[in-house]
This record gives structure tokens, sequence and C-alpha cells, in this order.
């Protein structure tokens, strides 16, 4: 099975993973289908964006609006591991994302990569499961 393995720093780095995966679908006998990436824990997530120094910016002041680190979290009274906003962030960004491949490529946008964000509190290794499917 195909997987990803990301080594973050934490406290939401983004990481571009496009032409990681564009490499496994190009060596794959799939020209026509799909793919579905999935992180794996409940601290990170994959999805797409423009991948540019603004909008990277923007993305986590914006997610900081919705669930500050430095707010208070019952996650804290369960695990006191100080990453109550990070599981609140995965949980809204959801885990996983699937692209269609046609002709044996992505069908992504001329803007569009496909990125790891690692919200956790700490460094982690992050593992990134893909499975292909072909139509």
């Amino acid at each position: 099975m195909p997987e990803i393995n990301v080594f973050t720093k934490g406290f939401n780095d983004i990481v571009d993973i496009t032409d990681e995966v564009a490499k496994i679908v190009k060596n794959s006998d799939i020209k026509d289908g799909i793919v579905t990436l999935f992180v794996v824990g409940s601290t990170a997530t994959v999805t797409t964006i423009e991948y540019e120094p603004g909008l990277v910016e923007d993305i986590k002041n914006a997610l900081e609006k919705i669930a500050p680190m430095g707010g208070v979290y019952r996650h804290e009274e369960a695990w006191h591991d100080g990453n109550g906003y990070a599981h609140i962030r995965a949980s809204l960004m959801k885990p996983s994302i699937t692209i269609p491949i046609e002709n044996g490529r992505l069908l992504l946008g001329t803007w569009q990569q496909i990125i790891l964000i690692d919200f956790d509190n700490r460094p982690r290794n992050r593992k990134i499961i893909v499975k292909l499917l072909k139509c």
C-alpha cells in the first residue's frame, strides 16, 4: 500500500505533498480513477490550496480565530497535553481528500496543490495512506 511520510514541525506546519502524490499516481497503472489520501492521526488534515506564502499565513490566521491555541478546551481535562485546539481544527477540516485521475494525471486546478497541515503542538512523523481506485 503506498504511503507518504512527512516529518513536520507541528504548530500548523503546512507541507506541499503534490509532487509525492503525483509520483505515486504516475508510477501506478491507473489511467482513469481516483486517489484518496488519508492522514493517520487526529491532529492533522490533508486538503488543497493555492500554496503561496500569503495564503499559507491567511489559513493559519483564520484557524487561530476558529480554534485559538490559547483557548480553553475540555480535552485538556482528560490528557493535559495542550493540543485541544489541534483536535478541533483537524475535525473541522477532516483527515482525507479524494482527487480524480484522468489520463494518468491528477485533475488539479492550475493553482491547486495538495497539502498536509499538522496542527499538533510538537514535531511529528505523519503518515498519509494513499489509495488508488481505477474507474
